[in-house]
């Protein structure tokens, strides 16, 4: 054929003739063709013979796809789905035809070609076989071949049944995303598929498999995540909704559906493989630990929600229990007893823990315990599971103590009725492992022990035969069980009558024999050891001094000596004797009133309980110690021995009280332990019932100078320090809107009469004077406990500020902002943060509430300063809004570990909500606010530079303050006003407290080191007054110049008398008024800055005030005799200094 276009096109070019393109010559002899009669028909013959010939359905298949579509219709290119459908209709028409050219049917060729073209798809790959995932590409050809097959199933052209066939011959080469999306597209389902393999052993192993592989992945990818847990989740859901669902049928007693075996293998074999992994113990981010990790973290809400509404996720959750309980049941009874103190919740794999607690969630706590003694009845069990399983479950659910209790009763009750040895195993095993967590959540086993056995009500009472059983199980536990329980047995030792105390007898002897085996004294165990504990045994004199403090405690509490001392006097006699005495009785110094010691000892004297020699000997040592030690040591040794015991419980409390933060809004957990905390905290500072009484009380703290004694310093860092960790602790497990009350409620109680100041003062000891050193969980939850102790505002007083100058009480919003200072840059950042994180709290944890609640919970202080430091740190909050923020506040981006304050700063300034909270009169900062703020600023620590402040100043007087109308806090464009107020505000702050700090000397005015840059503005702004073109006057001339006017108005504001301290404010007033006049251009002294230029002199004003509190005038008028006091200053002046008087007549 070639040959024949060489020499064509040789001889065309030969002749000079034009050359023909191919599809010229095509066109020519298909129309010579189409000229002969019957030559269309022969010609679509051949075309279909020719196409039979080299057909290729599997690849016909493949080759259906996008691009591969348009040139089967090109008119069709608009329209993507009439050319997906003409694709399939002609793939349609081509196994019809290839169908009835085999004589097979087209459904069964269908389906067979279908299969082809998967296996294909999934062995196109060309990576290692152990995948489950299909690439980008693979999916997509499946998505294609998956069109096709949806077709043909709607033209009745595709043979499920054929299909299954067709796939069980080569199932172990197939992707389980393939079947996936065979299932979830109705191609066919997962239930035709598996029900279609005859082997159940090899679709369960290849089940199994696939969906490890699965988990595994799913873990480690992050690009098909999404994909990997809607299989992950669907085939669960399948699993659970075919193996566990309920016959329709009543009377149906027939074996389960092979789906339903097969889910149940399926999920039983997972479950096995997760529980061995465990068993073995796996290493963190491990492949296997990866997979038992993502299959437990199927058993959730979200896998099972389009299927609450049916019985299946709670009937696989409780044979999920099962299987956990009763997998591998190889320990003993004897095993449980000896290691079930290494099943503790804490000791237990958190994945095992997860899993309980995710099994939790479908059942009711009543439901478990039936479910705990129904799989205890009725199977061989793992203990160690059992256990661990009591644990959770007490820890987890506050409803489980009761039951656990009333299960335990019930197990007695069944034990010594028949002498059942395995209700009585069991009852003491579940107690014991539920006494391992603590008195918070249930009784410690020595309480338990002698309340069920200590008294004629116990279930043993009842006969000899019951007492036998009793004393027969415990005697078998001595070789098994810890010291401690044999110890309880001992020293609270089951009631038994006179005739049967052989009984007991026998057993206390094989008990204490162990002991000494195990070389634990009873006699030297301590009154208050917690005999639960699986700790080791403690130093008999360590333990004799805790248990002095706590029998001190009680007896602070009752005024009766603690029954447990009463009871080692007799029966306990050596510890009593060798150990706790001594302890009791160690030589001090005694305080002139007894305290609760010195009470206690005096009670048990008179009790007979202190031999007479030993006292004596006491009493003689706390004499000597009195001489040798002045009083003062003495006195601080004796607070120290006293106090040291009940922070130590104090501080465990509140150590308790943060494991509560991982749910908060369980207030009623919360409240239990509060109330424990308070209990430790009343002991700790010697608090009273009355302590929350605040009438005829004030608050006072002293901000300069704020001490406090050591042991009240310590109680307020633990409180303030718990309260961060709790709040760091709660905002790691949900916003501070959704965490409940529980910050008021600990805020409510450090509000009594004599724990507020000792708070406060803390407080202003941290804030005013350590704020920048302290950490950014500090700043968080300092900053969070001041805005709840803001809302306490109308349970409180006022807070009186002690210092050298008397100001008015603080209300407690007030003082607290006043506690943030800007004197330095350190002081300027530390309040900056501190701002932010106080409304950002306060705006994220009142989300949902009204805007007069938000007000009510920000101090307007609060509010001023963040603005101020925010103007002045960041120049991109001092331009208009470009556009409001409408994101929430940036609390969570000030909880992360690397917080950038600057941005969390400028975030919150742009917030909506915040910018409406500005709108709000008493929030606006003001001009005035804006100089009391910054004439804190000292310029030698200021973060600015001289420039800078300079640039800050001039934007915030000339082109913000001065502008603004006066509603909003500005100056309404009068520069007069703006001098005035400027005038009004450096007299106060000379006169303010704040001068105080910084004043050594007499000189009042010029040892301030925070005014002069606000006075060079005041300068500059009188200069721009005489030269430059001003606002109209808002006063008539005759009212004289803008700052004789501030002066006569504050001299009349003045307390009026010849006192001799109304005289001294009179002259320090004075004092400042002189340096601002000497201060300031000559011309301000002798004319109005309205008239023009010439104009005669006005010094009125200006000798008025020299003539009248100045001037020689004023002091002669203070004398008796005053002209004579006038002549006599003059002739003095003429003697000594004629240049004065000179001066005067010119």
């Amino acid at each position: 054929m070639s040959d024949l276009r060489t020499q064509d096109a040789a001889s065309g070019s030969s002749s000079g003739s034009r050359r023909r393109t191919w599809a010229e010559l095509l066109a020519g002899r298909v129309e010579r063709q189409l000229r002969g009669p019957g030559r269309g028909h022969r010609l679509q013959d051949s075309a279909v013979h020719l196409l039979r010939r080299h057909l290729n359905l599997d690849d016909l298949l493949l080759e259906v796809e996008g691009p591969a579509c348009k040139t089967l219709c090109l008119n069709q290119l608009g329209d993507p789905e009439a050319s997906a459908n003409l694709s399939s209709s002609f793939i349609g028409s081509a196994l019809r035809d290839q169908a009835s050219r085999l004589g097979v049917p087209v459904a069964v060729l269908s389906s067979q070609t279908v299969a082809s073209s998967i296996m294909q798809i999934c062995s196109s790959n060309g990576e290692p076989t152990h995948r489950v995932l299909l690439n980008a590409e693979q999916r997509k050809k499946l998505s294609s071949v998956l069109e096709v097959a949806q077709y043909l199933l709607a033209h009745s052209m595709f043979s499920r049944f054929s299909f299954c066939q067709e796939l069980r011959e080569v199932q172990n080469f197939l992707l389980l995303e393939a079947v996936w999306h065979l299932h979830v597209q109705n191609i066919v389902s997962l239930q035709e598929l598996l029900e279609s393999h005859a082997d159940t052993q090899a679709i369960v192993a290849w089940l199994f498999r696939d969906l490890c592989l699965l988990c595994e992945q799913m873990e480690v990818s992050t690009q098909d995540t999404d994909i990997a847990q809607a299989m992950l989740s669907d085939f669960v859901q399948l699993f659970v909704l075919r193996g566990f669902q309920k016959s329709s049928d009543p009377r149906r007693n027939m074996e389960p559906e092979r789906m339903a075996q097969l889910a149940i293998a399926v999920r039983r074999r997972m479950l096995i493989f997760a529980l061995e992994a465990l068993a073995t113990g796996l290493q963190d981010e491990s492949p296997v630990y990866k997979a038992v990790k993502c299959w437990f973290g199927r058993f959730c809400g979200h896998t099972f929600g389009r299927m609450m509404s049916t019985d299946c996720p709670k009937r696989f959750f409780s044979h999920t229990l099962t299987q956990v309980l009763t997998h591998k049941p190889v320990l003993k009874v004897s095993d449980a007893v000896r290691l079930q103190r290494d099943w503790s919740f804490a000791k237990t794999h958190p994945l095992l823990s997860s899993l309980y607690r995710r099994l939790f969630v479908m059942l009711s706590p009543e439901e478990l315990i039936g479910h705990l003694e129904e799989v205890l009845g009725t199977h061989e069990v793992n203990w160690q599971h059992v256990l661990s399983c009591v644990s959770t479950l007490v820890i987890c659910s506050p409803e489980a103590q009761q039951l656990v209790q009333d299960w335990v009763t019930r197990l007695l009750a069944r034990a010594f009725e028949s002498c059942d040895l395995d209700s009585m195993v069991t009852a003491f095993l579940v107690v014991r492992q539920a006494a391992l967590e603590g008195p918070s959540v249930f009784p410690s086993y020595a309480d338990w022990f002698q309340a069920s056995f200590g008294s004629t009500r116990g279930f043993h009472s009842g006969s000899k035969k019951t007492l036998v059983f009793l004393f027969k199980f415990l005697s078998d536990l001595v070789p098994f069980e810890a010291p401690r329980y044999m110890q309880v047995h001992i020293l609270y030792p089951p009631l038994v009558p006179s005739k049967y105390r052989s009984l007991l007898t026998d057993y206390v002897t094989l008990a204490k024999t162990r002991l000494a085996d195990l070389k634990v004294s009873v006699e030297n165990m301590g009154l208050y050891e917690d005999l639960s504990s699986a700790k080791d045994v403690t130093e008999p004199h360590s333990q004799a001094h805790q248990d002095v403090e706590k029998a001190i405690a009680v007896f602070e509490h009752t005024g009766k000596v603690p029954v447990a001392v009463m009871e080692a006097s007799i029966f306990r006699r050596p510890y009593y004797m060798s150990h706790f005495l001594p302890a009791l009785l160690t030589p001090r110094v005694l305080p002139r009133t007894p305290d609760s010691r010195a009470a206690l000892i005096e009670s048990l004297r008179r009790a007979d309980k202190i031999p007479p020699s030993l006292y004596s000997t006491y009493c003689q040592a706390c004499s000597s110690a009195a001489e040798k030690k002045p009083e003062n040591a003495a006195l601080g040794t004796k607070t120290e021995a006293i106090c040291v015991e009940p922070l130590g419980l104090l501080a465990a409390a509140l150590r308790e009280l943060r494991t509560t933060m991982t749910d908060p809004t369980q207030y009623d957990v919360f409240s239990a332990q509060m109330a424990v905390v308070s209990e430790r905290l009343s002991s700790a500072l010697g608090l009273g019932e009355e302590d929350g009484s605040f009438e005829e009380s004030q608050v006072q703290v002293n901000i300069f100078s704020p001490e406090l004694e050591p042991q009240d310093q310590q109680v307020a860092d633990l409180l303030l320090t718990s309260f961060c960790q709790n709040l760091i602790a709660a905002n790691g497990f949900t916003p501070p809107d959704r965490q409940g009350p529980w910050a008021a409620h600990f805020v409510t109680s450090l509000c009594g009469r004599r724990l507020l100041p000792i708070v406060l003062t803390r407080l202003c000891q941290l804030l005013r004077h350590q704020g920048p050193g302290l950490s950014a969980s500090h700043v968080l939850g300092l900053a969070a406990l001041v805005i709840h102790l803001g809302e306490c505002r109308p349970a409180v007083p006022e807070v009186h500020v002690a210092s050298p100058a008397p100001v008015k009480s603080l209300p407690l919003p007030e003082f607290l902002s006043s506690l943030l200072t800007l004197r330095t840059a350190e002081a300027s950042l530390f309040c900056l943060k501190f701002c932010t994180a106080a409304i950002s709290y306060s705006l994220c944890k009142s989300s949902s509430q009204s805007k007069d609640i938000l007000c009510s919970c920000l101090s307007p202080a609060l509010m001023k300063k963040f603005q101020f430091i925010l103007f002045r740190l960041l120049s991109e909050a001092r331009g208009p809004l470009s556009q409001e923020d409408t994101a929430g506040p940036p609390w969570k981006l000030l909880c992360l570990p690397s917080a950038d304050w600057q941005r969390a700063a400028l975030c919150l300034w742009k917030q909506r909500t915040f910018q409406e909270l500005l709108q709000e009169k008493e929030f606006h900062l003001t001009y005035r606010d804006w100089l009391q703020l910054e004439l804190e600023i000292q310029p030698e620590f200021d973060s600015l530079s001289d420039m800078e402040r300079w640039d800050f100043h001039q934007w915030a007087i000339h082109e913000h303050f001065l502008l603004k109308p006066s509603e909003a806090g500005g100056c309404d464009g009068d520069m007069q006003t703006a001098c005035t107020v400027l005038v009004d505000v450096l007299i106060d702050f000379c006169q303010s407290l704040r001068s105080y700090n910084c004043l050594e000397n007499s000189d009042l005015v010029l040892s301030c080191t925070g005014n002069r840059d606000i006075f060079s503005r005041l300068q500059e702004m009188a200069a721009d007054l005489e030269q430059g073109p001003v606002a109209p006057q808002r006063c008539s001339p005759s009212q004289g110049h803008f700052l004789f006017r501030v002066f006569r108005r504050r001299l009349q504001a003045l307390a009026s008398g010849w006192d001799v301290a109304a005289r001294l404010q009179r002259q320090q007033e004075l004092l400042v008024y002189r340096w601002i006049l000497l201060g300031l251009p000559p011309s301000i002294l002798v004319g109005s800055p309205q008239n023009k230029q010439p104009a005669t002199p006005d010094c009125t004003e200006f000798f008025h005030l020299v003539n009248s509190e100045l001037g020689l005038l004023n002091t002669c008028s203070q004398s008796r005799d005053p002209s004579l006091t006038a002549n006599l200053i003059l002739t003095t002046c003429q003697t000594e200094c004629p240049i004065v008087v000179t001066s005067a007549l010119d």
